[in-house]
């Protein structure tokens, strides 16, 4: 099935001056431009491609990708805003529309935001929006606490930080649990947390646990053996410094450091660790 606002496998046509035109089935045969057209493209080949509307508002495609599909979450910048809404630029010659009914809070140019990409219902139009809530749920469907997530951090709370996990749900990352800066827009990988008793979903930056903490012990090791067998990041090292190098709380990096102490795995000098 040919979807708008995804990359889809379309067979050329035929070609023209404009370009090459390629079977969209029920959207009929659509344009792919000249300047995006592979060199020696003929009819009969297979390209994938993006579906969109250009800023004629007919259907096209492109080989570009934009920095979100339908049903995708990005950061972007406000490029302009007019009576109709907020243009975001997103990676591709047509700007996406924010209207003003789409904006949690109004929008202004030259800042940026976390929108939601969708395909309107009633122009069929790729569209932004703001309004997290309403396309991302806020309670747990399928989590497991420890299962590995993909985070973008869209907005800050007085516990912590809001993040929309996966592109599905929306959860929050307690400031505790960020034991580095983090920014709004930045994409982090993270863990599921605590599933709350009212299916709310609590994130962390680090695995905790013992599948966490063997984890960890296995990254120092492979750190160590890289570095010829020693490293200058040890238990006095700073929380910036332990976090650029393991992604890790302090607090996490001695309980790894400890368990390869006791397993007789490392020795710890005052101004190094080191393989035995």
């Amino acid at each position: 099935m040919v979807e708008i606002g995804k990359f889809n496998r379309l067979q050329v046509v035929k070609t023209s001056r404009f370009g090459v035109y390629l079977d969209g089935e029920g959207l009929g045969e659509l344009l792919l431009p000249n300047r995006l057209v592979p060199e020696g493209c003929a009819p009969g080949d297979w390209l994938e491609v993006f579906i969109y509307h250009d800023s004629d508002d007919r259907l096209i495609t492109t080989t570009e990708t934009p920095k979100a599909l339908v049903d995708q979450c990005a950061y972007l910048k406000v490029a302009e805003v007019n009576r109709i809404g907020a243009f975001m630029e997103w990676g591709l010659p047509k700007q996406l529309l924010v209207p003003f009914n789409e904006q949690d809070k109004p929008m202004q140019a030259g800042y940026s935001y976390v929108v939601r990409v969708f395909l309107d219902e009633e122009t069929e139009r790729l569209t932004g929006s703001t309004r997290l809530r309403d396309f991302l749920a806020e309670r747990d469907g399928h989590f497991v606490p420890g299962q590995s997530v993909d985070l973008l951090v869209c907005g800050r709370t007085d516990l912590g930080y809001k993040v929309v996990i996966n592109n599905t749900h929306l959860g929050l990352l307690f400031r505790d649990e960020a034991f580095r800066p983090v920014r709004i827009g930045e994409r982090l990988p993270g863990y599921i947390g605590q599933l709350r008793d009212d299916g709310r979903i609590d994130v962390t930056l680090q695995r905790h646990g013992a599948a966490g903490l063997e984890a960890l012990t296995d990254q120092v090791l492979r750190d160590l053996r890289q570095r010829g067998g020693s490293s200058i990041v040890t238990d006095k090292s700073t929380p910036a410094e332990i976090a650029h190098r393991f992604g890790v709380s302090k607090a996490a990096y001695k309980r790894a450091l400890g368990r390869l102490l006791k397993q007789q795995l490392i020795v710890i000098e005052p101004d190094k660790i080191r393989l035995p």
